[in-house]
């Protein structure tokens, strides 16, 4: 998949912050993508770009219109069809991360071809796959990996792969969720993948490059979540990652939504990880970890870090708070 940018990021009408969070997180990581923001009456939310209609946003060379909020149950609130429908008459893509298709609304498809532009339903978009080889191939790759999920694996990766560039090395965010696909512009919601093709997908988003190329690819879910656990795996086999990133969050008691299922302990995670990555790529090592801080001062989370740190001999660090540099900087000593 591959989103013609710039974008303008269509906000609706939402009242809740976190409802923005896929415009958001477009607009914190990929700026230059964002030529402004649309929203209709009532909405309370802004990114702080400047309100443009379509007409404006079309005169300045925007390609696609995101839907950059989500909501209960992933629906596209009919009232938002006539912006969609205006955007698509102007010769704007519609690039959308819902769970609702697209496609499946009557006559969205036959305007977008009258009008020649694409429907992107991100979540939904299945190009050809194979299932996965766990053939060796060239270049170097980074996988995040996670005790649970929603724990910053894609901040995570997005950062690493600042850092990397930002000390002269090449390196690509690889995406597969939907919002690291609008942020990147290209990727596949591995959760949209049948789950033969998991590994495939994995290995398509991260082909062969330059021996000194690194790709940074989000991951998903967790080995020890019982809903995800089979993403993970899949992900982590067709990712054939040289290193991993355990990304956590201090204080988490149980699993996202399974209050029955206690929290993993960060040896027997990272143990599993390691295990499981080594089906496809025998030499993998830990590079660190990522630790959402944001339940705890700064200074219990700067000893929480040195205390990981001192347990697995490799840096530990809050990407928000502290940076991710010395991750990086592991990385680019060894390799």
């Amino acid at each position: 998949m591959m989103i013609p940018q710039p974008y303008l990021l269509f906000l609706g009408d939402v009242t809740d912050p976190l409802a923005a969070k896929t415009a958001r997180g477009i607009h914190a990581w990929r700026p230059a993508f964002c030529v402004g923001q649309l929203r209709l009456p009532g909405c309370t939310v802004s990114l702080g770009l400047e309100d443009l209609t379509i007409a404006a946003a079309r005169g300045r060379g925007v390609n696609t219109l995101v839907l950059g909020t989500a909501n209960a149950g992933g629906l596209l609130p009919s009232h938002w069809l006539d912006t969609v429908r205006e955007a698509i008459g102007a010769g704007m893509n519609i690039a959308n991360g819902l769970h609702q298709r697209l496609v499946d609304i009557p006559g969205l498809v036959e305007l977008a071809e009258t009008h020649q532009v694409q429907l992107f339903d991100v979540r939904h978009r299945r190009p050809a796959l194979e299932v996965g080889s766990g053939k060796a191939r060239s270049g170097k790759r980074v996988l995040t990996v996670g005790t649970d999920c929603s724990v910053g694996k894609m901040y995570t990766s997005l950062a690493l792969e600042a850092a990397l560039r930002q000390r002269g090395l090449k390196a690509d965010f690889r995406a597969t969720g939907q919002t690291g696909v609008l942020v990147a512009g290209k990727g596949i919601a591995i959760d949209a993948v049948i789950a033969d093709f998991i590994a495939g997908a994995a290995e398509a988003i991260s082909p062969a490059n330059d021996a000194d190329h690194w790709d940074i690819i989000e991951g998903q879910g967790s080995l020890f979540h019982p809903s995800y656990a089979g993403v993970s795996m899949g992900l982590i086999h067709g990712a054939q990652p040289h290193w991993l990133v355990m990304c956590h969050e201090i204080g988490r008691a149980h699993m996202r939504h399974l209050p029955h299922q206690p929290m993993v302990s960060l040896q027997d995670c990272v143990e599993a990880n390691l295990r499981a990555a080594a089906v496809t790529s025998p030499d993998v090592r830990l590079a660190g970890f990522a630790i959402n801080t944001s339940s705890v001062s700064e200074q219990e989370a700067v000893d929480y870090c040195q205390e990981i740190a001192a347990q697995f001999g490799v840096p530990a660090t809050d990407p928000v708070r502290f940076g991710i540099d010395d991750i990086a900087a592991l990385l680019q000593e060894r390799g």
